[in-house]
């Protein structure tokens, strides 16, 4: 009897019910009538897993199914140690399916599909070795959690999208108010900044005035002074002495004043000039205690004038800021300018 055999295959053959071997493929001469062949696909094959119905660790139910590849490694053990190997491994995938999933929780099995895959493959290459069976490949194709438990998802998915979409809409507000509370500063700024400009430009300018006035006070003082010296020195030649004795004040106001004046012949260092120092009863009669006093108590007053607007001018900004000059350099000024007054008046 001719027996042929395909490339894929591989046949067992049995006489008289005897195991006598496996026929490659092509073809073969087998006793008539006393001989049967079992064939063996070579090729991988796919076994569907009916879907199964389990529960997770977390008690709740679900349903999975899965596709398994083998392929026939040994005709002969899958002949010889089990019957149907395609049923066998089926029924084996449906109960490791069931155990795996039921090892796990609810949140694992719809997010893990990879490790319930590695886990099933491992459990199934023991029993399917020994049979002569090699599993490829295992892939669970859904895991269907019950309808209650999609509505709780549902619900659950719901629920976080409304909470993103308030969160989304409290920052947005949020934002917002840091805008405007960004604006409202710069704003208070700006209007903090004009009126400190307002404030130093108002000290600036009392202090202006209030130098202008001690300047004009401390001349009329000098003044004052240098001519009642000069009424004195009159009377005082006009007697027989040859001897005359000059007050050191009024020697230092003639120095500083004496080359401003038409026809002086005051040196203009003011150094040439000597002096001694009035006693008592000159000195009252000339009035210069009283003058000193005068000067002192104006020299005082301007000093603290000046020292509470550039304190006030100082909390608010410093002056540089405002392009405004100090009251040492409005005084300075003053000095070069009377001086430039007088000697163009001598000219």
């Amino acid at each position: 009897m001719v027996e042929i055999v395909d490339a894929y295959e591989k046949e067992a053959l049995t006489v008289f019910g005897e195991f006598r071997g496996l026929l490659e493929p092509g073809i073969s001469f087998i006793p008539p009538f006393v001989s049967r062949t079992y064939p063996f696909d070579l090729r991988t094959q796919t076994l569907d897993v009916p879907r199964q119905e389990a529960i997770t660790r977390d008690n709740s139910p679900v349903t999975a199914d899965a596709v398994v590849y083998i392929k026939v490694m040994d005709a002969k053990k899958a002949f010889l140690e089990v019957d149907d190997y395609k049923r066998a491994v089926s029924n084996l995938a449906q109960t490791t399916l069931r155990a795996v999933i039921g090892d796990m929780e609810l949140d694992d099995t719809l997010n893990k599909r990879q490790e319930i895959n590695a886990r099933i493959r491992k459990e199934l290459d023991e029993p399917t070795d020994e049979w002569g069976i090699r599993v490829e490949s295992v892939e669970v194709r859904e895991v269907n959690p019950s309808k209650d438990v999609q509505q709780a998802m549902e619900q659950q998915t719901s629920a976080e999208r409304r909470r993103r979409a308030m969160i989304l809409e409290a920052q947005g507000e949020r934002r917002s108010a840091i805008e405007r509370a960004e604006g409202e500063k710069r704003s208070d700024i700006i209007r903090a900044q004009g009126k400190k400009q307002s404030q130093i430009l108002e000290a600036q300018g009392d202090a202006i005035s209030t130098v202008l006035r001690a300047k004009s006070a401390e001349s009329m003082g000098e003044r004052a002074v240098i001519d009642k010296g000069m009424e004195t020195l009159a009377e005082i030649g006009q007697g027989e002495s040859t001897t005359f004795v000059l007050p050191q004040e009024l020697s230092s106001l003639v120095g500083r004043y004496g080359k401003h004046l038409t026809g002086s012949d005051v040196a203009a260092d003011g150094e040439s000039l000597q002096s001694l120092e009035f006693d008592r009863e000159t000195r009252e009669m000339l009035g210069l205690d009283d003058i000193e006093e005068i000067l002192g108590e104006i020299d005082e007053q301007v000093e603290m004038d000046i020292q509470e607007i550039e304190q006030e001018a100082e909390a608010v900004k410093a002056g540089e800021d405002a392009g405004i000059k100090s009251a040492e350099e409005v005084i300075e000024k003053m000095d070069q300018e009377l001086d430039e007054s007088a000697e163009g008046g001598s000219e």
